[in-house]
């Protein structure tokens, strides 16, 4: 079905042109059905499914029959923000419409003059439209359509608070239309549908399993000491136009990027304790093309879309499963293709089998001999961090110190053995003769 048959707005539908929409997939075929008429909708889809111009779409075309109403649209997080209101810009191009993006980490004068210059869109993070809201910068009582997108990623960063106080600041429901995304419908997402919608028509796009069919994957099982050779051989084989790394930590983020400088790549980092406006930046050189490589932890697993994304690079597999998906969901974005590579070493391969079990799958085991690997330029060197500076390479050289009552080790072993005694003087005081 193409979004011309549903008679939409003639200046809407070339704002969808533009985006590259002809077809609708099917999120947005069976949301618009409903929404278009004024319907609540609770919808679970995966990310990457077309569901932000589902409801993009609806906003535009009941704002066009009624120009007074105003939307907000709930994300949680500042990425996803950014992203939702991009692809609003681009959408509603020829339609007059005021869009605003508000969220966290940058100054509140250009928000608040935004939202002075008048405003029929709101997009923001839970945090940041409340603290506008307070300060009397920006109402709900004119809200006429909520969406809150990733509902489920809300819950678990603790915003299901923050989304019910902003709801009963808002028009009953009986007077705003409510859409609801999420990948899972669990019971706080069907909690929040009975409490705070109006009997709204429940769609299940996504089969509860997880399916990754248009993703090639492959594993490599490889040592910590030869991750980053490995990883280097990956990138020299696929000679992706672009790709996005992923470790677990922050640190190991900043350290594979600089190392990957000194192996001749030009990559940056993104962690969640970098200032909102570098994140920005450096997003933003990613999408331009100025940054073939990204490394990041999983503040970049959800939110961040990168047009026709090459690879995604587990360097470290994700300890939570459902990580691992969302990571992956980089590429392969709305129908196309993408591939995903993981190094499962001692540290964390045995996340594999959960992962396995998730997609009920088998993931292929890819083998690298030694002439697969490369040279590292960066092995045997040293590297400190600090927020505001990249790091220094510094030559590797072991501690000649010994070891004393005060090192971190072995305070370390101190608290373990102390802990374990601790163990055995409580089953023994529990347990009396019973317990050997």
């Amino acid at each position: 079905m193409k979004f011309k048959d549903f008679d939409l707005d003639k200046n809407l539908v070339r704002g969808i042109e533009d985006a590259g929409y002809a077809e609708c997939m099917p999120v947005q075929e069976a949301t618009l059905k409903h929404s278009l008429s004024g319907r609540d909708v609770v919808v679970q889809s995966q990310t990457g499914t077309g569901k932000t111009a589902a409801y993009l779409a609806t906003i535009f075309q009941n704002l066009e029959r009624d120009k007074k109403r105003q939307a907000i649209i709930i994300a949680p997080t500042r990425e996803l923000a950014a992203q939702i209101d991009a692809e609003a810009r681009t959408l509603g191009r020829h339609m007059g419409f005021k869009t605003g993006c508000f969220f966290g980490g940058v100054g509140y004068a250009p928000q608040e003059k935004r939202i002075k210059d008048g405003i029929d869109i709101i997009v923001g993070t839970p945090g940041r439209l409340i603290d506008l809201n307070q300060s009397r910068r920006l109402g709900f009582d004119r809200i006429s359509m909520l969406v809150i997108d990733e509902a489920d990623r809300m819950f678990d960063m603790g915003f299901w608070p923050d989304i019910r106080r902003m709801i009963k600041k808002m028009p009953p429901y009986s007077k705003r239309q409510s859409m609801l995304f999420s990948a899972t419908l669990n019971y706080r997402a069907r909690e929040l549908a009975w409490q705070y919608m109006n009997n709204p028509f429940e769609i299940e796009i996504s089969p509860e399993k997880v399916t990754v069919d248009n993703i090639q994957q492959e594993v490599y099982h490889v040592g910590n000491e030869e991750k980053m050779s490995l990883l280097l051989g990956i990138l020299k084989k696929e000679a992706p136009n672009n790709a996005l790394i992923f470790t677990n930590t922050k640190r190991f983020a900043m350290e594979v990027a600089r190392r990957l400088e000194v192996n001749g790549y030009s990559c940056r980092y993104i962690i969640g304790e970098m200032p909102q406006k570098k994140r920005i930046e450096v997003i933003e050189d990613m999408k331009s093309g100025r940054v073939p490589i990204l490394v990041a932890t999983n503040v970049a697993s959800r939110g961040l879309h990168i047009e026709d994304l090459d690879l995604v690079i587990n360097y470290d597999l994700p300890e939570d499963s459902e990580d691992y998906i969302h990571r992956i969901g980089r590429t392969a974005r709305a129908g196309k293709s993408g591939k995903a590579i993981s190094l499962a070493c001692e540290r964390y391969c045995y996340s594999l089998e959960g992962i396995e079990s998730l997609m009920d799958m088998k993931i292929p085991v890819m083998w690298a001999d030694d002439s697969f690997l490369e040279k590292d330029q960066s092995r045997g060197k040293r590297y400190s961090f600090t927020m505001d500076s990249r790091k220094r390479p510094e030559k590797s050289r072991a501690s000649t110190k010994p070891h004393t009552k005060g090192h971190p080790k072995v305070r370390r072993e101190a608290h373990k053995k102390n802990a374990k005694q601790q163990r055995l003087e409580y089953y023994a005081k529990k347990y009396g003769d019973k317990f050997k």
